[in-house]
């Protein structure tokens, strides 16, 4: 396939996620052939502008599109968690293009079929990741926990991991000897 190609059906969209390639970006790729364009907003608090603890994650969708264009491709074939539910399966991992991508899939127990395939860019890798009939919960190694609804991935929300090693306000790494 052309990397240039319009990507108008699921035809399609399986083919590449057959051989683990998500388009370049952030975006979630779904398994009608459908796209949505996401954006990942981070928040800190006005006194806390370089304490990444303090920051709130809003991962946004800018436009969905039903035929699109993508500029190039990218692996998603290095995978850190799987958790299967009631003949469906969640996936997560990074992508082998830059060591901050990670992505989260859905698709049926038997892994060829796509529900749905969200890659961001600036969220460092999904290193666990869980299902139930609602929602699939991943969680990155920015000790951030992605939230999807299972049926409307594009509404994710996002939170602090509170089992994440967080280094404490107020202390340094090293400890006056006294």
């Amino acid at each position: 396939m052309d990397s240039f190609e319009t990507i108008s059906d699921a035809n399609q969209v399986r083919e590449r996620w057959r051989a683990r390639e998500a388009p370049a970006g952030d975006f979630i790729m779904f398994g009608d052939g459908s796209l949505s364009v996401m954006e990942l907003v981070r928040f800190f608090p006005h006194d806390q502008l370089h304490n990444p603890q303090a920051a709130t994650w809003r991962w946004q969708e800018l436009l969905r599109a039903h035929v699109w264009t993508p500029s190039e491709w990218m692996d998603v074939d290095t995978e850190f968690a799987t958790h299967a539910f009631a003949g469906s399966r969640a996936l997560a991992g990074e992508t082998s293009a830059h060591g901050s991508i990670g992505w989260v899939a859905l698709t049926r127990d038997d892994e060829c079929t796509l529900e749905w395939l969200a890659v961001s860019c600036s969220s460092n890798p999904f290193a666990e990741v869980t299902l139930d009939e609602t929602v699939v919960t991943a969680i990155n190694t920015a000790g951030r926990i992605w939230t999807f609804p299972r049926n409307a991935p594009q509404q994710v929300e996002i939170t602090e991991d509170p089992a994440y090693p967080w280094p404490r306000q107020g202390t340094s790494a090293a400890t006056p000897v006294s």
